[in-house]
């Protein structure tokens, strides 16, 4: 009896229907980006020092350069600005910059007499930023006291993606994708207008949140839509290139930044796009997998139908009239359980959460560590980017060769390793740290398009979906803690979060080695099929019939 992939063989595995279907998604995972990695410049961290009465005054008379006026009236100005502790510590010098006879040369010797004895106090009078534009950290003055403010921040984003990952991912399954979707587009869209006109920092937090609650949902219900509507020799290919998208995405943030230096005003300008999102009623098909899972047999027997037609393929002839049914005749409820019920799907369940815990520390916090370097932030934010494309590549030509199991294991050792290296580069040596750091993102981006498709190979299809939500769930809990990671640890030693990475990434490699191959595997149906994995040598057995009506 032929599956549903038998069907797909005969009227396009990935023709004009599929193209189309793959492309409209695509938009959608780029459109992600500024959901996931926006704290980059939305909560952009200028250089900054506290603003002291007198000082302006006292410079103009002097014809100090700026340059000299840090050096003079800031604690600890270095050449590359004062360390956080003293920043934060002894905010500014406690003397009155007005007073007469203070001298150009050597102001704080006129007003104490010894600079040692010049005593140092809390910032009262507001904080200046040198940048020209505005974020949310020159809004609300997020610097030390308050810098804690920017991590809930980023957290916030990420808890919503924890909590919406289950309940999005149980109403693709019980209501299916295309609700699903369209359903969290809508509300995306009115949590990011929203974001762009409340006045205080309590209700952008709380919009952030809400925005998390959906926008992770929508973008993991396209690739598991997008995967279930292709054939299975283009169902990796496009998994990975919908994953890609995500990375054109970041390019076009990154411009759109770049020439829109004004949070609020970006906000706005990536999240108004999103509103012909919601033309995807017209555009985007229901998948027939779910249909079929569901037990609606003549809709998904419409949608082939429409599908061959739009390939402009012709239905064999003992297809054209054909029921679906699946081997137990009813439909299958998805439930959490079942994800760990059984030996195999508990183990795969519990590898697969580390992974996609990994995947996200890593690949969060070196952006966040990259970002707290000096630099560029445009340049910097583009050549992370960057690297991504050739992990793309480099996955493409090797798993259909290897599998799926070893390059995703060297993946994250990879990453792990170049983590320890980059931290035992001297700072003297910046362009080989930086080269270290690429490679490390590089490897933990492979890692991360990795556990996606991978994770949607291991689970039948009526509990696909909510199987990916709910170990995808350790991403966002890895998300909620990542800026706490890299942002405190860096005040004991800056490369201290890195050592963390590396045993992360190491642990994450070894535990891939544990899960079964599912090179040239069907996508399973039953969880009986899933526990059998790792005794077959080829093949699923077929689990979706297509009988015959005939006429009689």
């Amino acid at each position: 009896m032929p599956t549903l992939d038998d069907i797909l063989e005969q009227i396009g595995e990935f023709d004009r229907f599929q193209k189309q279907t793959f492309f409209v998604l695509c938009l959608l995972s780029a459109a992600f980006t500024p959901v996931y990695v926006g704290v980059v410049f939305f909560g952009f961290i200028p250089e900054h020092r506290c603003f002291s009465p007198g000082v302006a005054e006292l410079s103009q008379q002097c014809g100090w350069s700026l340059e000299e006026q840090l050096n003079h009236t800031v604690p600890e100005w270095g050449s590359h600005g004062p360390s956080f502790s003293s920043r934060c510590r002894g905010n500014r010098y406690e003397g009155d910059w007005n007073t007469t006879g203070v001298s150009c040369t050597d102001p704080l010797g006129s007003l104490v007499g010894n600079q040692s004895t010049v005593p140092l106090g809390p910032c009262q009078d507001g904080w200046v930023y040198d940048f020209p534009g505005t974020s949310l950290v020159t809004e609300f003055n997020l610097v030390c006291e308050d810098s804690w403010k920017l991590d809930l921040f980023q957290s916030a984003v990420n808890a919503g993606f924890f909590i919406g990952s289950i309940n999005i991912g149980y109403i693709a399954d019980r209501f299916g994708r295309k609700f699903c979707l369209l359903s969290t587009i809508l509300a995306n869209v009115v949590c990011g207008v929203l974001l762009v006109f409340v006045p205080t920092y309590l209700w952008i937090v709380i919009l952030r949140f809400l925005q998390g609650l959906v926008s992770k949902g929508c973008w993991t219900a396209g690739y598991i839509l997008v995967t279930e509507v292709v054939g299975p020799k283009y169902r990796r290919t496009v998994g990975i290139l919908y994953q890609a998208a995500f990375s054109v995405g970041l390019l076009v943030f990154d411009a759109i930044a770049y020439a829109i230096p004004h949070w609020r005003w970006l906000q706005l300008t990536v999240t108004l796009p999103s509103c012909f999102f919601l033309l995807y009623y017209w555009c985007l098909p229901e998948s027939p997998r779910w249909l079929i899972s569901q037990g609606k047999n003549d809709q998904a027997m419409k949608i082939v139908s429409d599908m061959a037609k739009k390939n402009q393929k012709k239905m064999p002839s003992h297809f054209e009239d054909i029921k679906f049914e699946e081997e137990d005749g009813g439909k299958q409820t998805p439930s959490l359980s079942d994800l760990v019920r059984t030996p195999q799907m508990r183990k795969n369940t519990f590898i697969l959460m580390y992974n996609w815990f990994t995947s996200s520390v890593l690949y969060q916090g070196l952006i966040m560590h990259m970002g707290m370097a000096a630099g560029n932030m445009y340049l910097d934010f583009l050549y992370s980017a960057l690297v991504e494309f050739p992990a793309a590549f480099i996955i493409i030509v090797t798993i259909d060769r290897i599998g799926r199991r070893y390059p995703w294991a060297a993946a994250n050792l990879v990453a792990g390793a170049a983590c320890l290296v980059t931290a035992l580069i001297p700072e003297d040596l910046h362009w080989l740290k930086v080269i270290a750091a690429c490679i490390g993102r590089m490897g933990i981006t492979m890692a991360f398009e990795m556990v996606c498709f991978v994770n949607t190979e291991l689970y039948p299809t009526y509990i696909r979906n909510l199987g990916v939500m709910v170990c995808s769930s350790l991403c966002d809990i890895g998300g909620v803690i990542v800026p706490f990671i890299v942002y405190r640890l860096v005040e004991v030693w800056h490369d201290l979060p890195l050592v963390v990475f590396t045993v992360i990434g190491l642990i994450a490699g070894g535990l891939v080695l544990l899960l079964p191959e599912t090179k040239g595997r069907v996508l399973p149906e039953t969880v009986e099929d899933v526990e059998n994995f790792h005794r077959q040598s080829g093949p699923k057995a077929k689990k979706i019939y297509l009988h015959v009506q005939t006429s009689e």
